[in-house]
């Protein structure tokens, strides 16, 4: 089997100070890739920030014989996810690998959750990364190559008590995601989606420690470096990771129902209907809004399906 390598590759990696994005940098610059470590060091809630975190990183990997500068910017506003790509420009001259990392949690049930706690985590996961992503495209289309992996989660895939704001951001990153492989497709650019299950201190706060030991970031990492490898072939997918277990996750769709519309259909009908509507065997996948519009569109015309 031919190593994984990374050798005159540029990557950056935010939120990169500790846990999954410090397993990711590591991972990376010891195969090779010199390395842009991004992180404010803020706490886990968004507040303060102490730049010797992300300078730690760094320093791991020089001693380790790699290549790595650090960045302090934050992701969440525009001019400073710039700053954040352009450090790359200006210590490499160019950019090849882009993981969206960066992450906040301010958790609380819907009623007690301010305002600002939905900007703050909506802002630093799906803000942060929309901006990183824009910045980095460009160069990535001018080269025609870049691997972008951006960071989703359970809770934005399946809903979790307490997390309406990250769960809607993490959601929001995957649909993201999804349209960017769309556009990166005729340029060499594959952009992927992780869905990582890892003992990190923003995970302390709702997993039992005795768990937390068992799955640590960098049972994570490996799937997260081939994605970002001249190797990977797909794109536009949604990866789960977590303790030695990795795994394709996807949106499918039932086969459903289809009422004939020379009736009326009315609301009794569907609740007749319910359990087949709701039914999702032999389901399907879609690759694209048009291909699921397409699909769709198969449906209603086959007219052995309507009754």
């Amino acid at each position: 089997m031919e190593k994984v390598r990374f050798e005159n590759r540029v990557a950056v990696i935010t939120g990169a100070g500790g846990g999954l994005g410090r397993a990711y940098a590591t991972l990376l610059a010891s195969r090779g890739a010199k390395v842009i470590v991004n992180d404010p060091g803020g706490t886990f809630d968004g507040t303060g920030s102490d730049p010797t975190a992300a300078r730690k990183v760094a320093a791991e990997i020089l001693a380790a014989g790699g290549e790595a500068v650090v960045s302090h910017d934050s992701v969440e506003e525009w001019e400073s996810a710039q700053n954040i790509i352009e450090t790359a420009l200006d210590h490499y001259g160019r950019l090849d690998i882009l993981i969206n990392n960066a992450g906040v949690l301010r958790d609380k049930s819907l009623l007690k959750m301010t305002v600002e706690d939905y900007r703050k985590v909506m802002a630093v996961h799906l803000d942060g990364t929309f901006f990183c992503t824009k910045a980095a495209f460009a160069l990535m289309k001018e080269q025609s190559y870049g691997r972008i992996v951006s960071t989703s989660s359970a809770a934005g895939l399946y809903g979790n008590f307490g997390q309406t704001n990250y769960g809607a951001a993490k959601l929001g990153i995957a649909g993201l995601m999804n349209s960017v492989a769309q556009e990166g497709s005729r340029y060499n650019i594959k952009a992927n989606t992780i869905i990582p299950t890892a003992g990190t201190r923003m995970t302390f706060t709702v997993m039992p420690e005795e768990v937390i030991d068992k799955i640590g970031p960098e049972y994570v990492a490996p799937i997260v470096a081939w994605l970002c490898s001249d190797s990977c072939n797909v794109s536009g997918k949604m990866f789960s990771a977590g303790g030695g277990y990795f795994s394709r996750a996807a949106v499918i769709e039932g086969r459903g129902v289809v009422f004939d519309t020379g009736r009326s259909i009315t609301v009794e009908m569907i609740a007749a209907e319910i359990d087949r509507i709701m039914d999702l065997e032999g389901s399907s996948e879609h690759g694209s809004a048009v291909e699921h519009a397409g699909a769709l569109l198969a449906r209603l015309n086959n007219v052995h399906d309507k009754f």
